[in-house]
Parts: structure tokens; sequence; C-alpha cells
């Protein structure tokens, strides 16, 4: 069976003719956050020339990658079908012994299969996705940048839409948001009755501070309806909305998030999409099942044991590609405009509240550069990466008025990381209890995946 593949960037530019000195230094620069990138790229020195040579190098060196993972998906393919073929060959010679042991190599071949798959077809894409918004960033951002200074210089930046950020609570961005309601109440009842929703998370201490937190940023919002949050006991790492002020947070995303800045960017880009109607705007776009509402519903769905019964946790994640599940969002009619104004919006509320407005950066960064590629797949199928939501979103924050003593992190931010520990562990333990699809042999050794590994990509 073939080793997993992990090359490093010293290892990757070996693999691409041409890489040298200059690619090395510029490829470095890629593995910096994108707020350290805002900062230097105006006194970055690349040439065009370097520039374009780097973005041929992160073309070549994915599909390097990604044809490295579809091998090995071939190879775990193979090797499945000769388990299946040997089993059902001897099925009624073979000992009871020999039957499970047959039994776990099938269901570990198949886990395996479904994760090179998933590094194939989403996270290694992703992260190179990533790489190249980086060198975009380093190549377009001085210029963006003088824009900027100069459209602050002659107070251009009231004439962008949604400027008038003195006026949110008071301003219409999204017209009969309280006729959602209904809406987004019916479509959790289908949800909840066709067991596509994880049970809630009732820690009372966990639950209290996220849905104060919540209610204070929706409060500083132009949402005029209730928020409603509900956690979610998933080890996704996101969050979606449904229309009527909906907002659900999966347990995974209050693990990622290192402080309440963070917490509070994500729910504010959520609460974004209820106050301009978006799910609302989907469902009338929608070509597929009724209750897929919102995009962000989507990997919710397909990561949730339920009636689906995908079962413990790393046969959750793998499952996704092996199962078929994988829905193109723009099914959905998702566009990058709705995520742009979400964007933009949601930095308006968290500044508006008082946080950090560059907290949605850090944790969209952190997601990309930092957790674990299985973990954060679904962010990126619900939240795409690419150089432009990252550029407007840092030219509206310099766009807002300045503040002082905005807020990043917060003592009860800190409590709720303590209290959420033991609901992470009952979690996992109650997971590895469900029946499972994937898993329907439950006395086999857990297959190990390369969770935190280079993944064949430029870190």
């Amino acid at each position: 069976m073939r080793t997993k593949v992990s090359l490093s960037l010293a290892a990757l530019l070996t693999v691409v003719p041409g890489a040298g000195t200059t690619e090395e230094s510029l490829a470095a620069k890629l593995s910096k956050s994108y707020l350290e990138l805002f900062e230097e790229a105006p006194r970055l020195q690349f040439s065009v020339t370097e520039i374009a040579a780097m973005r041929e190098t992160l073309k070549r060196s994915e599909k390097v990658c990604v044809d490295r993972y579809k091998q090995e998906g071939k190879e775990h393919d193979q090797n499945l079908n000769q388990l299946q073929g040997e089993l059902e060959r001897t099925t009624r010679t073979i000992t009871e012994v020999k039957r499970q042991d047959l039994h776990c190599k099938i269901q570990t071949a198949r886990l395996h299969l479904s994760h090179a798959r998933l590094l194939e077809k989403s996270s290694v894409p992703i992260l190179y996705q990533n790489r190249l918004a980086k060198l975009d960033l380093i190549e377009k951002w001085p210029a963006e940048k003088a824009r900027i200074d100069d459209e602050i210089r002659r107070e251009a930046q009231y004439s962008r839409p949604y400027s008038n950020v003195k006026d949110i609570g008071f301003r219409e961005v999204g017209k009969g948001q309280e006729d959602d309601i209904k809406e987004g109440q019916k479509a959790i009842d289908e949800m909840r009755k066709l067991g596509m929703l994880p049970k809630e998370i009732d820690e009372p201490k966990v639950r209290e501070y996220v849905v104060d937190l919540a209610a204070r940023v929706a409060a500083r919002s132009d949402l005029r309806i209730p928020v409603k949050t509900t956690i979610l006991d998933s080890q996704e790492i996101n969050a979606f909305t449904l229309p009527g002020g909906y907002l659900f947070i999966d347990l995974g995303l209050l693990q990622a998030a290192d402080d309440e800045a963070q917490l509070a960017g994500v729910i504010a880009h959520e609460i974004s999409h209820a106050a301009a109607r978006h799910g609302h705007k989907l469902m009338r776009k929608a070509t597929i099942a009724s209750i897929f509402y919102q995009a962000a519903q989507v990997a919710t769905i397909i990561f949730t044991g339920g009636s689906y019964g995908i079962g413990t946790y790393y046969a959750l994640q793998y499952g996704f590609y092996g199962l078929g599940l994988v829905l193109d969002l723009n099914l959905l009619g998702v566009s990058r405009e709705y995520e742009m104004e979400a964007d933009q919006l949601g930095v308006q509320y968290a500044w508006n509240a008082g946080y950090d407005p560059s907290g949605f950066i850090r944790f969209f960064d952190k997601m990309a550069t930092k957790e674990g590629h299985v973990r954060g797949a679904s962010w990126f199928r619900t939240h795409p990466v690419f150089y432009d939501r990252m550029m407007n979103t840092q030219r509206e924050i310099l766009f807002l008025p300045a503040k002082t003593a905005m807020i990043e992190q917060t003592t009860a931010f800190q409590q709720m990381k303590k209290h959420l520990e033991p609901v992470v562990k009952k979690s996992l333990t109650d997971e590895k209890a469900k029946p499972s699809l994937l898993i329907p042999e439950s006395d086999c050794a857990k297959p190990k995946f390369p969770e935190d590994d280079n993944l064949c990509a430029i870190r």
C-alpha cells in the first residue's frame, strides 16, 4: 500500500523546474498571515516576472500534489476491490476470525479511499487557492492600498454601498425580514423531521455565553428581527443562518476560535446573511430539494449523523466523498455577490459592536493555514477563499471610522472555552457510540490519517 504523501516546501520547489532562491523567498511570504501581508506588501520588491513565475510554480505544484492523491485513491480502490473479491470467494469457508479481519480491512480501505478523494478534490485545492490569493495580495495590494488612501483623502468612500455606518440599525439592507421567520421555522421543522440536524448542546454556561454574544452583535446590526441562536453538537467548524434570523453554530467552531473577536466576526458575517435576506433569495434560486435553503446548510446536513447515520467523527469526515454527497454550491445560486456583501456588512456589525473587525480575517486565515484539513473542509465549501474577499474586507476596515479599545479577547470567552472542554469530550464519546454506515464493524482498529501533515502543500 502506498504511504501517505507529505512534501515540504523545499521538496515541492525541487519538484518544479526553475525554482530558486527568489521563489523560496516569495514562498516564505506566502506562509505569512493576510494581516501581515496587508502590512508588508507595499514594501515588498518582487517583480511582475517573479510573481508570475511563482503563480506557475503553485499551479504546477498543485497538479503534482493532486495527481499523487489521485493515484493514491486509485491504489486504495484497487486494494478495496481485491479485499471484497477475496471475501466473496471465501465467504463459505473462512473462519469467523478471518471474516472479522477481512471486514476490518475492507472498512479501513473504504475510509482511506474517501480520505484520498477528500484531499484530491477539496483539501489540497483549498490550500493552494489560499496561497494564490496571498500571491495576488502581494501583487495587487500596493496599488489597491494607494487607491484606498486616495479615496479616503477625497472622502470618496462615502459613495460605496452601505457607507452610512453611523446609521446601522436604522437603514434598510433587507426589507421584509419579518416575512422570513415563518419560512425559516418551516425549514427547521422539515430538517428535524428528516433527521438532518444534530442535537443541540445544552451546557447552560456555554449556551448562555454564545446566545448573549450573538444577541449583542445582532443588536448592533441591521437585523430587525430577533436572532435565535442554536449550538449544534457537530465537530464541523462552521456556522450558518436560515431565513428569519435562525443562527446555528457548530460545536467545532467554538473550539476553533482563538478569541472573542474571531467568533464575533463569524457571527456578524452570518447575521449579515439574515439581515440582507440572502437565504430568502437563495430559496427562490434553488433547483434541488426545497430543504436546501442556504449554501452553508449543505455541509451541515452532509456532516450530520441523524438519519444518515454516518457515524464516528473520522468516518463522518472522510465519508464525504465516499458517499457521493458532494453538491455543487452553484445549484443553490451561491454567488460571490452574497458572500462579499456579507463580508462587508459583517465587518461593519463587528466594528459597531465594539470588536476588532479584523477578527474575521484572522479566523479565515487560521482555517486556511493551521486547522486540520478535514475539520475545516466544510468552512471553505461554504466560505470560498479568494483574494477579492480578503481585499474588500480589509478595504472596508480601512474605511471605517477609527475606534479605540476595540475588543479582541475577553475573560468571558476564555471561561466559555473551559466550560466547553467537557462538552467536547462527551460529544466525541457519544459520536463513537452511534451506529455508522461507514463503520459497520465497531471492533476494528481506528485508521490513522495525516490530519496535521502539510498535505503536499506549501505551508
